[in-house]
Parts: C-alpha cells; structure tokens; sequence
C-alpha cells in the first residue's frame, strides 16, 4: 500500500475506523493479558504475607 499522506494512512481507504479499532482492541487485550497474572501476583503474595503475620502473632 502506498499513501500519499498521513491522513490517507490514517483514513485507510474509508476502513481506517475499523482498522485503528481493531488495533484498539487487540491492544487491550494485550495490555490485559500481561497485567492480570502481575496483579494476581501481587494479590498473592500480599495475601501470603497476611497469613503469615497472622501466624506469627499467635
């Protein structure tokens, strides 16, 4: 493909809204899948450290 202009590449042919929506999507989904097993982690190991102080202090 070859455009002649910025805009035209962002237009994309009349399917630019599609296109960039898609990219959008798939973005986010990306974004999600890394940052869910990072926030799951954390979850865990704060919850991990919670049962342990509840432990210690019995």
């Amino acid at each position: 493909m070859n455009f002649s202009s910025f805009s035209e590449f962002l237009a994309m042919g009349d399917h630019g809204l599609y296109v960039w929506t898609a990219y959008g999507i798939s973005l986010a989904v990306l974004a999600i899948n890394v940052a869910m097993p990072l926030i799951a982690r954390r979850r865990y190991l704060q919850d991990e450290a919670r049962r342990l102080r509840r432990e210690e202090s019995k």
